[in-house]
């Protein structure tokens, strides 16, 4: 593309909310979301040409964000950009300044994988934004997974991909995490429905981490190897009754539920009302419902806008899972 089709063309990121856990996978199994009424789950960022850099952000959940721009993430992930574009020989005259604008759809500390999809959406629109510009990827896929990992764990005190990964490839992800191969994407159930409720209050991922025992009995770590093991086997052989059935959280959700108001009679409504599956989002306080067909979701998901919300930022969506992850478009 030409510098002068450059400058008259935005290029606009999108990188779904996810679930990170998915309740038998800690840290280890992610899942992108995508609700079926075509609404938006999912932070936008916006980059084009400008005479310097600036970062201006938007949306329902931006007064949420600190108001210095050099505090916020995406103004690193700029920053971390342009110092590897110099490391790769660039020279500076030749990187041009971005205006940057971050539309800030997700609540902040809801389990839902916010700061990563401000990391995946504003590293995914700059990574495709240099490659045209350039004509070369300053990043391939796996090399920007590990960026991504880096900066999420610069917000939650330690680097972990099972919200990044599934965000930026799509689908249900299990992380790997080996330097050629962060994550690997997993078979899944394509009629599965997840309803996903965000009760409105904030959860933060440190503190959701800190309530946490420091060890774990012997008995639960096995059970843990276990489910995450016949889990996956499960998805390869297309076995839903094991998958759903090994779809319970011994590690995070005894102590963590602790933290979500409502949380036993919600899942009790839920099982009593046909879900496969029901659990905590990451850290909370958001919680998901897996059902096999929609008008099970539908009485789930309204059972939890009712009750399980605490107040007006809440909301609840049925979804799937978002097989695209990150994308990007030009307008």
């Amino acid at each position: 593309m030409s510098d002068s089709n450059m400058n008259k063309s935005k290029l606009v990121a999108y990188a779904p909310a996810s679930i990170g856990n998915v309740s038998l996978g800690f840290d280890l199994l992610g899942a992108a979301l995508k609700p079926i009424d075509g609404s938006l789950l999912g932070d936008e960022v916006e980059v084009e040409i400008a005479e310097q850099f600036s970062l201006e952000v938007k949306g329902r959940f931006a007064d949420k964000l600190p108001p210095d721009a050099d505090s916020n993430i995406v103004t690193r992930c700029y920053q971390h950009f342009i110092k590897v574009l110099a490391q790769q020989g660039h020279k500076a005259s030749a990187i041009p300044a971005l205006k940057m604008v971050l539309h800030k759809h997700l609540p902040i500390g809801s389990g839902l994988g916010s700061s990563a999809s401000s990391i995946v959406a504003a590293l995914h629109a700059l990574n495709q934004f240099f490659t045209e510009y350039l004509g070369k990827a300053p990043f391939t896929d796996n090399e920007l997974l590990l960026v991504m990992g880096e900066l999420e764990g610069q917000i939650s005190g330690s680097i972990h991909y099972d919200n990044v990964a599934p965000c930026f490839l799509g689908g249900l992800v299990l992380m790997a995490e080996h330097k050629d191969q962060v994550a690997l994407q997993l078979p899944c159930f394509k009629h599965w429905y997840w309803v996903s409720c965000y009760s409105g209050i904030s959860v933060s991922t440190a503190a959701a981490r800190d309530i946490l025992p420091k060890q774990v009995p012997m008995a639960d770590t096995i059970k843990f190897g276990r489910q995450l093991a016949v889990f996956t086997d499960a998805l390869y052989r297309k076995d839903e009754e094991l998958a759903a059935a090994m779809m319970q959280d011994v590690i995070a959700e005894p102590y963590r539920k602790s933290l979500l108001p409502k949380f036993d009679e919600s899942r009790a409504f839920a099982e009593q009302n046909g879900a496969l599956a029901f659990g905590i989002s990451g850290s909370g306080p958001t919680v998901f419902a897996v059902c096999d067909n929609l008008q099970n979701a539908e009485k789930i998901n309204q059972w939890l806008t009712d009750n399980y919300i605490q107040n007006d930022t809440g909301f609840s969506h049925i979804c799937q899972l978002d097989q695209n992850g990150a994308t990007s478009r030009h307008c």
